[in-house]
C-alpha cells in the first residue's frame, strides 16, 4: 500500500458534537472571550481619547513620534520594527499606547532575568572542551568559528563521542522512544510543545507511570497552549498523582500580556544523561500517522547517545527551573562515568545541541541556518513546514543559489494553516528567480525541520523557517558535523524528493490572483506569524 492509498484509507472522521460543545463552552472559549473583551475595551478607550480630547490627542501624536524614534533605535530585527511603525503611525493613539502596554509587561522581563541566572549556574557543566575545539579547528576552521560563537553567545559547546540515529518519520522514532524509556534507571525528563491523548501519549504515559512507581525520577513539561483545546487545565495535578512531576510552561491566562507570545516550542527527551531525543515530533497521534491530518504527516527526529546528551539535559533543567524557587543539583544528573555505551555505536564526528531564547536578542537558530547557507560549497537541502522570511534570510537563500550552490526547499503541498501557506507562496517567485528550487510534498504535510549541506553538515530540531520559531519561541536543535547521521538525513531528503512536485515560475504566474493578493497583504503581519 503506497502513501496515497494509506491516506485515503485513514481519512479523518467527522468531529463529534461532544468535542465541539466542549470547545465552545469550555476554558478555551472563556479565555478567548476574556482576551477579546480586554482588547475591545483598550481599543474603544483609545478611540474615545482620540475623538473627545483634542489636546490629549495632540500629545499622543507627539508620543507616537517618540515611540517611532525608540523603535527605530532599538536593537531589533528591522522587519519587527516596520511591523510596529506602521500601526503606530496609522493609529497614533491606539498604536502607540498598545506598543507601550506590551513593551512594559513585567512577565517577559522576569523570565529573562531568571533564565540568565540559571544559565550562569549551569555554565560550569557546559564548558567547551579545548581538545575538542582543537580537533574541530584542524578539520574545519569555518565550523570551529561557528562552534566558538555558539559557546560564547548561545552557551552550548560542541561535543565528540556521540552517536546519532536519524528517523525519517515519527513512525520510526516512536517504537525506539518507547524502548529507551523502558530502559531508564535514574530519570526521564520530557519537554514538548504539544501533548494530546491518544495511542502515542497513552503508551508513553503507561511507561512513565511504571517508571515513577519503581523509583525513577520523572519530570514532564509541556507548553501552556495545550490547555486551550488539547488537555484539561488541571492535567499536571493528575500526573502528580502518578508520581510524575509535571508543569505547564507559561499557562495561558485570560489576561492581555506579551509574555504569552513566547511559547516553548521545543521537543526534548533525556534519559539518564546518556540518551536524548529531539526533532519535530510532538506527542500526538498525527505525528506518527495513527491519525490523519493534512494527508501523510512527514516528520523527522533524531536520537543522540553520548557526551552531547548533556546539552539537552541542561536545556531541560534550565527551562524547568525558571519557576522553581530552590536550585537544582545539576551535576547529579550527568551521565555516570561508569556507564557503558553499546560497542556497535559509531560515535565519530561532532554534535552540538543548542537552544534558542526569544528574550536574549541573540537569534541563534537563524544564525546557524545562515551559516550553513553562507559556508556551503556544493548544496543546501531544506525541509520546513513554513516559509515566512525576513530580509536577512531571503538574502542568504538567494545569494547561495546565485553563487551556484544547489539550494532546494521542500514544503508541504497540504498545509495545516492556510494563511501560512499563502504567505509562503508570496516568497516563491523571488526565490525561484534567484535560482532556489522549491518542491511540494504531494502526499501531505511536511512538519520536518532539517538542513543538510555538502555531506558534512546537518541540523535536526524544532526550528521552523518562520518568524515565530526564529524570533518568538523557545526552540532547540542539534548541529551535526561529519557524523554518520548527516548521510542518513541527506538520504531521507532524496527519498522525500521522489514524492514531491517541483514548483516553477509558471506556477507562480498562474496562481490565483486573490491568493496572490492575500499573501502580499499577509506580509504586513509576517513578524507575528
Amino acid at each position: 500500500m503506497n502513501i496515497q492509498e494509506e491516506w485515503e484509507l485513514h481519512k479523518p472522521k467527522k468531529k463529534t458534537w461532544g468535542r465541539l460543545l466542549r470547545v465552545v463552552f469550555g476554558r478555551t472559549a472563556f479565555v478567548i472571550t476574556a482576551l477579546l473583551i480586554q482588547f475591545i475595551i483598550l481599543m474603544y478607550s483609545f478611540q474615545w481619547l482620540r475623538e473627545h480630547v483634542f489636546y490629549l490627542y495632540g500629545g499622543f501624536v507627539g508620543l507616537s513620534a517618540v515611540v517611532v524614534i525608540y523603535i527605530i533605535n532599538k536593537n531589533q530585527n528591522p522587519s519587527y520594527q516596520l511591523s510596529w511603525i506602521i500601526p503606530v503611525l496609522v493609529f497614533p493613539v491606539f498604536g502607540a499606547l498598545f506598543y507601550l502596554f506590551l513593551e512594559t509587561q513585567p512577565g517577559t522581563r522576569a523570565i529573562d532575568r531568571r533564565l540568565k541566572d540559571i544559565i550562569e549556574e549551569t555554565k560550569p557543566l557546559l564548558k567547551q572542551q579545548p581538545e575538542v575545539m582543537e580537533r574541530l579547528y584542524r578539520e574545519s576552521r569555518g565550523t570551529a568559528r561557528l562552534a566558538y560563537y555558539m559557546n560564547e553567545y548561545g552557551g552550548y559547546p560542541i561535543w565528540e563521542n556521540t552517536s546519532a540515529q536519524y528517523f525519517p518519520l515519527g513512525d520510526d522514532m516512536y517504537p525506539v522512544l518507547l524502548e529507551e524509556l523502558k530502559k531508564a534507571e535514574r530519570y526521564i525528563f520530557m519537554e514538548y510543545f504539544i501533548v494530546e491523548k491518544g495511542e502515542m501519549w497513552d503508551n508513553i504515559l503507561e511507561i512513565l507511570k511504571e517508571k515513577a512507581a519503581s523509583g525513577v525520577e520523572v519530570r514532564f513539561m509541556y507548553d501552556g497552549m495545550c490547555s486551550l483545546t488539547l488537555m484539561p487545565y488541571g492535567y499536571p495535578k493528575q500526573l502528580e498523582k502518578y508520581g510524575i512531576r509535571c508543569k505547564m510552561f507559561s499557562p495561558v491566562r485570560p489576561v492581555l500580556s506579551s509574555y504569552q507570545n513566547n511559547r516553548d516550542h521545543r521537543k526534548i527527551t533525556v534519559i539518564d544523561g546518556h540518551t536524548a531525543f529531539t526533532g519535530g515530533v510532538n506527542l500526538a497521534d498525527e505525528y506518527i500517522n495513527r491519525k490523519v491530518r493534512f494527508g501523510h504527516w512527514k516528520d523527522t527526529a533524531i536520537m543522540l547517545k553520548g557526551d552531547a546528551a548533556t546539552g539537552f539535559l541542561m536545556m531541560f533543567l534550565q527551562m524547568w527551573n525558571i519557576t522553581e524557587h530552590e536550585a537544582d543539583d545539576y551535576a547529579r544528573y550527568l551521565c555516570r562515568p561508569d556507564y557503558q555505551y553499546p560497542a556497535e555505536l559509531d560515535r565519530s564526528g561532532f554534535a552540538m545541541p543548542y537552544g534558542d531564547s526569544p528574550l536574549d536578542n541573540e537569534t541563534v537558530g537563524q544564525h546557524v541556518y545562515m551559516d550553513i547557507l553562507n559556508e556551503s560549497r556544493y548544496y543546501v537541502h531544506i525541509m520546513t513546514p513554513y516559509l515566512i522570511l525576513d530580509s536577512d534570510m531571503i538574502t542568504s537563500l538567494t545569494f547561495a543559489a546565485k553563487r551556484g550552490i544547489e539550494t532546494i526547499i521542500i514544503m508541504p503541498h497540504i498545509p495545516d494553516k492556510i494563511y501560512a501557506y499563502l504567505l509562503a507562496r508570496s516568497y516563491y517567485a523571488e526565490l525561484l528567480q534567484a535560482g532556489v528550487k522549491i518542491y511540494e510534498y504531494m502526499p501531505g504535510f511536511v512538519h520536518a525541520k532539517v538542513f543538510t549541506s555538502d555531506n558534512t553538515k546537518a541540523v535536526v530540531g524544532s526550528i521552523n523557517m518562520d518568524y515565530r520559531s526564529l524570533h518568538l519561541h523557545f526552540e532547540c536543535a542539534v548541529y551535526l558535523f561529519r557524523n554518520p547521521a548527516v548521510q542518513q538525513a541527506e538520504a531521507d531528503f532524496q527519498e522525500t524528493l521522489k514524492h514531491c512536485r517541483e514548483i516553477t515560475l509558471e506556477d507562480c504566474k498562474t496562481y490565483p490572483i486573490p491568493k496572490k493578493i492575500a499573501g502580499k497583504v499577509l506580509r504586513l503581519f509576517a513578524p507575528l506569524m
